[in-house]
């Protein structure tokens, strides 16, 4: 774990490739992606029109993205490619996941404004003829 914190283990251009757990561990997430990429395709296709259509799409995409990107750093870290296979990059991704997530959870937080607005206009424009 001592080694886990160095500048060293970061940002070494030719770290070597995944060992057995580790490799493991990075393609279960992969897999765990690719599998929410499909369940957010299909609520994606299954809720085009309701409120909750930019969620899904948001989703689909963000999930889809990153297990292409996973899979791209997976590859070059297995086939030991000098400074495509460096550690930071996945520290990079790692990063931009939760960047990513945080945009998502925003917009999860503005549904029910859009719920009350939508509900307030239907109100009004029942008595407009």
């Amino acid at each position: 774990m001592g080694n886990f914190l160095t500048l060293n283990f970061w940002f070494n251009l030719r770290p070597g490739v995944f060992i057995g757990f580790s490799l493991k561990i990075v393609l279960g997430f992969i897999l765990w992606l690719i599998i929410l990429a499909v369940v957010a395709g299909i609520g994606k296709k299954r809720w085009v029109k309701s409120l909750y259509a930019g969620l899904w799409n948001s989703l689909y995409y963000f999930f889809l993205t990153n297990a292409i990107i996973g899979l791209v750093l997976t590859f070059f870290n297995y086939e030991m490619v000098p400074f495509l296979s460096a550690r930071f990059w996945f520290l990079l991704w790692g990063i931009s996941l939760a960047v990513w997530l945080f945009f998502i959870y925003r917009t999860i937080i503005r549904i029910p404004q859009k719920k009350a607005r939508l509900e307030k206009e239907k109100e009004f424009n029942k008595y407009i003829p």
